[in-house]
């Protein structure tokens, strides 16, 4: 059977969708990540904001586009969140949510909608297959933070961590094949809590592993001079830091049930270029927040020239049904819209003024597609890079010699 395992979420619902395709494959199916014409989709949905959802509603449409006979299967966040949505349509057959998503392997021929309880331990029943070029490795699950826009605690559940062994192993093998391993997880920084550990023991336990390793969002709280030895002690880390922001204005942070202040986060940054200098810090930034007035938003504008962000991902706020800060008052959409337009000049400006310090440096470049007619791939520390030859899943060095609209543009030096 031609089965298509498509991801509407994350990096952790990615990890998930190559761990099916991986296990659909050994049972003999004909495998696709791509959405192509097929006997059977499996759609991972995603639910941190209302238009991810709606995203996710709307793919069941473009699968039968494809193929209108074909079977559907949907898991994931939203299907978590509200099943209904989707057990409803066209076609969809089975319906899952965020739990024992293995299951699905078991039951491609199942009906109806099937919702675990939420799995106070972690799952470790995925192995996605070694990839060439970057691979996710899944080291944790679920939330405690409860920020108060979010719904990732409801349908993800409480935190929960891989034993460090199992982490372990599997960079090992990943690392034999492939040039780069993403540690992801929904909090990563909460890491160790409830086994007894850290995040910090286990980076110093993957000091071995001898290729480029990267750290997906974190929250800030968890850097400190331990964790920065520890990454400074692998062989190949990858020095892009993204700690999320959310608002550069403390009143907002509070009501956001965000647990630290501007002051600490400022102050874990300048930790963070003690060890790492070179560092990208990236965040992500939600503009318009029920609470955010005008003297706010500049607050956060100004916020961002201070800690110079190499990139920031930015978000207008979307209210989730169901958490605290749902039931605040909205502000205007075009008021949204226009905070979200003005922190995009100042997070563009930022990244221009990061990216120009490189010009003349020498960068290890993993080179990934082509694109543009370059050969495109990313430094450590995330910069998108286009080089002047080479080919594919490889590490290059190269000089920057230009930055132009973001992207710096290298010649391939020999080491």
């Amino acid at each position: 059977m031609k089965i298509v395992v498509y991801n509407l979420g994350c990096k952790v619902n990615k990890y998930e969708c190559d761990g099916l395709l991986k296990a659909l494959k050994e049972r003999g199916h004909e495998v696709s990540e791509e959405l192509v014409y097929a006997d059977l989709y499996i759609l991972n949905t995603c639910a941190v904001t209302n238009e991810a959802e709606r995203k996710s509603r709307q793919c069941v449409s473009r699968c039968l586009k494809l193929n209108p006979s074909a079977k559907i299967v949907v898991c994931g966040c939203a299907s978590q969140n509200n099943p209904k949505q989707f057990a409803d349509k066209e076609n969809v057959s089975f319906v899952i949510g965020t739990a024992k998503k293995e299951k699905i392997i078991d039951n491609l021929e199942s009906k109806g909608i099937l919702i675990n309880p939420l799995p106070k331990e972690y799952e470790d029943c995925f192995s996605p297959e070694v990839v060439r070029t970057r691979a996710y490795v899944k080291v944790q699950d679920g939330c405690n933070n409860y920020c108060s826009y979010c719904l990732i605690p409801y349908v993800r559940g409480a935190s929960r961590s891989r034993k460090i062994e199992s982490v372990v192993e599997e960079c090992k093998r990943l690392s034999a094949a492939c040039k780069e391993i993403v540690l992801t997880g929904i909090d990563i920084s909460s890491y160790g809590k409830n086994i007894g550990s850290s995040l910090s023991e286990l980076i110093k336990n993957l000091c071995d592993i001898d290729c480029r390793i990267r750290l997906s969002s974190l929250e800030v709280n968890v850097i400190d001079a331990e964790l920065l030895e520890a990454l400074k002690k692998l062989k190949k880390f990858c020095p892009q830091f993204h700690l999320s922001l959310q608002s550069g204005e403390d009143g907002v942070l509070k009501k956001m049930n965000r647990h630290y202040t501007t002051a600490v986060y400022l102050q874990k940054v300048e930790l963070i270029r003690e060890f790492f200098p070179d560092a990208a810090i990236t965040t992500d930034l939600i503009c318009g927040f029920p609470t955010e007035d005008e003297e706010s938003f500049e607050k956060t504008l100004k916020f961002m020239d201070e800690v110079g962000f190499a990139q920031v991902h930015i978000f207008g706020y979307s209210p989730r049904e169901g958490t605290v800060a749902a039931r605040y008052k909205l502000l205007p959409p075009d008021v949204v819209k226009t905070r979200a337009n003005l922190a995009a000049k100042v997070a563009d400006r930022n990244k221009e003024k990061y990216l120009k310090d490189f010009v003349g440096s020498t960068l290890e470049v993993l080179s990934e597609d082509v694109e543009n007619r370059y050969l495109c791939g990313y430094s450590r520390q995330y910069i998108k890079c286009y080089l002047d030859k080479g080919e594919s899943d490889n590490i290059y060095f190269a000089k920057v010699e230009e930055i132009k609209d973001g992207v710096a543009y290298c010649k391939v030096v020999e080491i």
